[in-house]
């Protein structure tokens, strides 16, 4: 299998070389790094590390993910995706893609909730925004996800099955709605969190946190809707 890494990244000048340069040697085909209109030298230090970089203006973490699967080579098998703050643990990556190389799954998602957290790694917020949205998904789904954590991995063809469409703050919980939908093998996988580098675009403000909740009940909600109509 060859696997492609995307990281969406936005001022992240002084946590993107050390995220690359963290992950396990020769484990990637293509490292990927969407520079979504930062105004400091994360495209300079990404290139520094090896990866390619995708410049993308319009601002947003669907539209920076969007990009960042327009850029990947023909040849790769699966999708990774991974932030750019060092808050993803690099090392955990081995398990995160491993049910998906044994073929017990075509998308794996890391879960915050499950793995090894540093005390205020994750807010209060997200861990109540995890369980919220996770019981509503259960509920109108039948399938329970612990958390909507940004680390995951998915098979190349099952990525393109889903059509992804949000191109903000919807985009991760798109994604495992559309995966249940579409049947997918789904596997949660416990990785670790670390205290990101920086301050977080949307935790680390309530105007991200309130704009960010609501975006992901509306998307939860919405594609109900849209499954009624069918």
């Amino acid at each position: 299998m060859n696997f492609g890494l995307i990281i969406p990244a936005l001022n992240e000048e002084k946590s993107i070389k050390r995220s690359i340069e963290g992950l396990p040697q020769d484990f990637f085909s293509q490292i990927i790094v969407v520079d979504n209109n930062s105004s400091d030298r994360t495209a300079d230090k990404a290139r520094e590390a090896g990866a390619q970089v995708v410049s993308e203006k319009r601002e947003g973490y669907g539209q920076a993910c969007l990009s960042g699967i327009d850029a990947l080579a023909s040849h790769i098998d699966v999708v990774v995706f991974m932030d750019a703050d060092l808050s993803d643990d690099p090392q955990d990556l081995p398990a995160l893609v491993e049910p998906i190389r044994s073929g017990k799954a075509d998308f794996s998602l890391g879960s915050r909730i499950k793995g090894e957290r540093e005390a205020g790694s994750l807010t209060l917020p997200q861990v109540f925004g995890s369980w919220l949205s996770g019981s509503m998904i259960n509920l109108f789904w039948g399938f329970k996800y612990s958390d909507l954590g940004p680390f995951r991995a998915i098979t190349r063809s099952s990525l393109d099955k889903l059509g992804m469409q949000d191109r903000d703050f919807g985009w991760t919980v798109e994604m495992q709605i559309k995966a249940i939908q579409k049947n997918l093998k789904i596997v949660e996988v416990p990785v670790r969190y670390r205290n990101r580098v920086g301050i977080s675009k949307i935790s680390g403000t309530l105007k991200g946190v309130v704009m960010a909740g609501t975006k992901i009940i509306y998307t939860i909600l919405r594609y109900r809707v849209l499954q009624f109509k069918k």
